[in-house]
């Protein structure tokens, strides 16, 4: 992953395709915090670099950042991003690894989902035997409390 040591003008830097961090932010909907946060847990190589110290991103890295933020955007966890970079970058990769993580991710998914649904129920039913009125007892505050 390491880049060399090219050290041009943001101008001649443009001219050659890079893009300064607020540009790569805009092109893929990534937070230059986030792309500095990725860049730093090395999601993402570190960025080129200009005369001036301003960071450099390339379209491959345009298209990296918009693979973490496709796979954030469907819940996968740092690690998982990780590893699907790790396979995404690997010719050899077996596409039954993927699959894997993918159907793992899928399992957790669901059961976070029956988690809620299951908390949605209990509020549910807790907000039903309510009254909602000026008095002060109240169903939710006794679960809540362990009464």
């Amino acid at each position: 992953m390491p880049r060399p040591a090219i050290r041009p003008e943001l101008s001649e830097a443009r001219e050659q395709g890079f893009h300064n961090i607020g540009e790569a932010a805009a092109l893929t909907g990534v937070s230059a915090k986030m792309i500095r946060h990725y860049e730093s847990i090395g999601l993402v190589p570190p960025a080129s670099r200009t005369f001036a110290n301003y960071r450099l991103y390339n379209d491959a890295d345009l298209h990296r950042l918009r693979f973490i933020k496709r796979a954030r955007n469907l819940g996968f966890s740092m690690k998982q991003i990780e590893q699907l970079l790790g396979l995404w970058s690997d010719p050899g990769r077996s596409s039954a690894e993927v699959k894997r993580l993918a159907q793992a991710h899928v399992d957790e998914l669901e059961t976070r989902i029956r988690e809620m649904q299951a908390m949605q129920r209990s509020l549910q039913a807790l907000a039903r035997h309510c009254h909602g009125d000026h008095r002060p007892d109240c169903p939710i505050l006794d679960d809540l409390a362990g009464a």
